[in-house]
């Protein structure tokens, strides 16, 4: 017990030095992002995930100060074969453009693209392939999101 005090000591002592600034601590790039972004509403059901993770990452905003438009694209390839020739895995690519607004004037803020893959198994009945499709694209949506806040919050420096 005692060497793993010294240690989480001797860990915050080496970050502290090099200028290490926890994000959501109270000068960290998130203070005063919570609540304040209003996300532009979804197309479709998988840009639902995409806003509902985004709302419970960065908070639902009551009078926002900048609004967030994304544009979400997902493409699907075979991965698995069987010796039969029957597909048994595929592989989502999704890609989310975006761009922070600043409501006041408009001014783009801060605009990026994040990708990512997620995959899901195509065997068994329609039914069973069918939900995991669904839910491959949540993940995706998931991980999307969260990409889109982290490059957000360690910027947050600089547009806000």
């Amino acid at each position: 017990m005692w060497w793993c005090d010294r240690r989480t000591f001797l860990a915050g002592v080496a970050l502290a030095g090099c200028g290490f600034q926890p994000v959501y601590g109270p000068r960290g790039a998130a203070n005063g992002v919570h609540g304040q972004v209003a996300i532009d509403p979804p197309r479709d059901a998988s840009g639902f995930a995409f806003v509902r993770h985004l709302e419970t990452r960065l908070g639902l905003p009551e009078s926002p100060t900048y609004r967030l438009s994304a544009d979400i694209s997902i493409s699907e390839t075979e991965l698995g074969v069987t010796p039969d020739q029957v597909i048994s895995r595929y592989q989502l690519v999704g890609r989310a453009q975006y761009s922070l607004i600043r409501l006041a004037n408009q001014e783009v803020l801060r605009s990026g693209r994040v990708d990512n893959f997620t995959s899901y198994s195509a065997t068994g009945t329609p039914f069973a392939t069918r939900t995991a499709l669904l839910d491959a694209r949540d993940r995706l949506m998931v991980v999307l999101a969260d990409q889109v806040v982290s490059e957000l919050l360690i910027t947050g420096e600089d547009w806000r």
